[in-house]
């Protein structure tokens, strides 16, 4: 487990078993076999992922693309959960596996992302102005280019000043841009290694993009650091700056800005950022930081002042509007926005 973090206390024992099992074997592999049979020991972390995804479920709630639309996540035996709170940071053998929480699906432009101030904080439309938000189309890209999500069990803390920036979180769990080959969907949870960090200046706010890789990803074997993206992946770096530097201009905001020059941190750097932000999350589950509007209420931490039953988390639930067949994404949507290399 993650050093610092509680073991998390959730009531799907059976899953988390067979889970540890398997994270076992598979680590004994790595340590003990030849190069020749590495390709076992993969197959175990594979395998191992897939367990992951496959322990949660989810159910949409209202009208996708609509205020009153949310995607609530279930656990391995059907019940409601926060994915905030409730799905485990990191694995408990591998502390170079996270948890992913897939909020944005690549090639996709609808902004979703993990609802804090709402009960459960189920999945749901960012909306500005009175209006459904979705990022605009930079040429040559569409939409997100990686998966984009969350990792659970962290909160940049509004109230806390980055050393390295002086600008304070975001208040939101620390992002990340899974950059493996498979499109998600949203609301899959999925087991990704960390490779790097880009710290974003989102106007004003920090805002750490954590870059990571899916673990079930072919290629997942050969990244274990942010040169590996140099690498195997020539300029997915460079646009993935340029993304986030002019994502919010065709809105009519300036351009973000970046610590560290825009250069990217390595994979020791990124995990001391989780870390961090794991201890802020602490704090907030326990009560001892004033989360202002975040909804902390969970299931599974049994210790916090915020845990309530599976009961009131289904009454919460039931309480949503039922689903209701998409409507039409806005033309407006698919438009592609152009700019000169000399902004």
């Amino acid at each position: 487990r993650c050093e610092g973090s509680p073991v998390p206390r959730c009531p799907e024992i059976h899953s988390a078993v067979a889970m540890y099992v398997v994270e076992r074997l598979a680590h004994s592999a790595r340590l003990l076999f030849s190069w020749t049979m590495r390709s076992a020991a993969k197959d175990l972390c594979g395998r191992h992922a897939r367990i992951t995804s496959r322990s949660y479920g989810k159910e949409e709630r209202g009208q996708p693309w609509t205020p009153n639309h949310g995607l609530y996540l279930k656990n391995s035996e059907g019940k409601y959960i926060s994915p905030f709170h409730d799905i485990p940071l990191c694995a408990v053998i591998d502390k170079g596996l996270f948890n992913m929480v897939v909020e944005v699906p690549r090639w996709t432009n609808a902004k979703m992302e993990i609802a804090t101030k709402v009960p459960l904080n189920p999945i749901k439309q960012d909306m500005k102005n009175g209006k459904m938000r979705y990022v605009a189309n930079i040429f040559p890209y569409k939409g997100y280019i990686w998966n984009y999500g969350a990792l659970p069990q962290t909160w940049e803390d509004p109230c806390h000043k980055d050393p390295h920036t002086g600008c304070a979180g975001d208040n939101d769990p620390i992002d990340v841009c899974d950059i493996g080959s498979r499109v998600c969907s949203c609301g899959d949870v999925i087991q990704v290694k960390v490779l790097g960090a880009l710290a974003l200046i989102d106007e004003g706010e920090m805002d750490y993009k954590i870059i990571a890789i899916n673990l079930e990803d072919p290629e997942a074997q050969m990244f274990n650091d942010i040169d590996d993206v140099r690498k195997y992946k020539p300029g997915y770096l460079e646009a993935t700056v340029n993304w986030f530097k002019l994502y919010k201009v065709p809105d009519g905001k300036p351009e973000n800005q970046f610590g560290f020059n825009g250069e990217f941190k390595d994979r020791n750097f990124a995990i001391g950022v989780i870390k961090c932000t794991h201890r802020f999350w602490q704090s907030l589950i326990s009560k001892k930081t004033d989360g202002g509007g975040i909804c902390c209420k969970n299931v599974s931490i049994h210790d916090s002042p915020f845990c309530c039953s599976h009961e009131e988390a289904e009454s919460i639930v039931q309480l949503a509007p039922k689903y209701v067949k998409s409507s039409s994404i806005p033309d407006d949507v698919n438009k592609w926005h152009f700019f000169t290399h000399e902004r």
